[in-house]
């Protein structure tokens, strides 16, 4: 999946609660207001007038993730998926009045059962998944995807109007591009493994992502075979970019951790991500910074809990991402959006 989060149990691995607290070497983020409280609150993402954040989130009624659009002060916040299902991964695209999301609502209205975890700390890829464009009133207009498996993971490219996500559709877990109406699909990425969280750099020339790429032969039997039952293994993940069209990939972390949530700062000349790198299989994320060629680590944020999913505002003057500080309990988590500094 695109995130820790939707039914696949980011509760399961968020870490205690964290108080209230300013990180005590905020370098960079400053003027935290949280958006959300209470329930799972997660991977939100803005609207290119920077007014709205559409994001995903269990909270009652739903025992599952349905997709959210909420104002950037956190008010206004609307269900706008059809409460069936699972979703996950929603963007907006570049008219401002659309949204893409991931569903499995066609493929049965309830919740899918929830991953074995007898065989470790493992994502379900569920293959109801499609990718669907609705407008910002839930809406649906057309469903983006078709192919056998899962489709899901996707985000927008604004100056292009392309879409990258990960897809089954050739046997493995690899990013593909689509138009916006679902034409002109095109798989990026060729090697065996998990590709998936995929962002474009803002002029559209680059990729972000996560990847797992098992090196030896028990690792590659072992994602074969979880695959096989729609299952990947998430905790040893590394961050890769690439020309938009899959040329000149590079790995550019190798902590042996779970990296992940990747995406260029405005300018993209850094990466923020999230990562366990000081404590690899805990369950504490922090968000870093680093050169696209992987040098120059920085730690952003220090709240000692799980914190991913940064994006910056379209005037890159802003930093949403979810954490876990201000929880009242262990599964609880919100958005938070922060002012950002040079």
């Amino acid at each position: 999946m695109k995130s820790f989060v939707s039914y696949l149990g980011l509760a399961a691995l968020v870490a205690a609660p964290i108080p209230a607290q300013q990180p005590p070497n905020a370098k960079y983020i400053s003027n935290f207001r949280q958006l959300t409280s209470g329930g799972q609150n997660a991977e939100a993402y803005w609207a290119p007038d920077g007014k709205r954040l559409v994001f995903q989130s269990t909270r009652p009624p739903h025992e599952c993730d349905q997709i959210y659009i909420m104002n950037a002060d956190g008010s206004g916040q609307r269900m706008v998926s059809t409460g069936k299902g699972v979703t996950t991964c929603a963007y907006f695209l570049k008219d401002n009045k659309h949204i893409i999301y991931a569903s499995t609502h066609e493929a049965a209205p309830e919740c899918p059962k929830r991953p074995d975890r007898s065989r470790g700390y493992v994502w379900a890829v569920y293959p109801g998944f499609d990718i669907y464009l609705a407008d910002d009133q839930g809406k649906i207009l057309k469903k983006l995807t078709d192919a056998p498996g899962y489709d899901a993971e996707g985000t927008v490219n604004w100056k292009t109007g392309r879409i990258v996500y990960t897809s089954l559709a050739s046997g493995d877990l690899e990013l593909w591009s689509m138009k916006s109406d679902g034409g002109g699909k095109k798989k990026i990425t060729p090697d065996s493994g998990y590709d998936g969280g995929a962002f474009y750099s803002r002029d559209g020339k680059q990729l972000v992502w996560r990847a797992h790429h098992p090196a030896d032969d028990p690792g590659k039997a072992r994602y074969k075979e979880l695959l096989k039952d729609n299952l990947t293994a998430p905790m040893k993940m590394e961050v890769f970019v690439s020309d938009t069209n899959g040329a000149n990939k590079k790995r550019i972390t190798d902590f042996g951790c779970a990296s992940f949530a990747p995406t260029f700062t405005p300018d993209g000349k850094k990466i923020v991500f999230a990562s366990n790198k000081h404590e690899c299989d805990s369950r504490k994320f922090e968000l870093f910074m680093m050169n696209p060629d992987g040098s120059n680590v920085e730690q952003i944020s220090f709240f000692g809990g799980f914190t991913s999913f940064p994006e910056f505002s379209p005037d890159g003057k802003k930093l949403v991402f979810s954490s876990s500080l201000n929880a009242k309990s262990p599964y609880e988590f919100n958005i938070f959006v922060a002012d950002w500094k040079w």
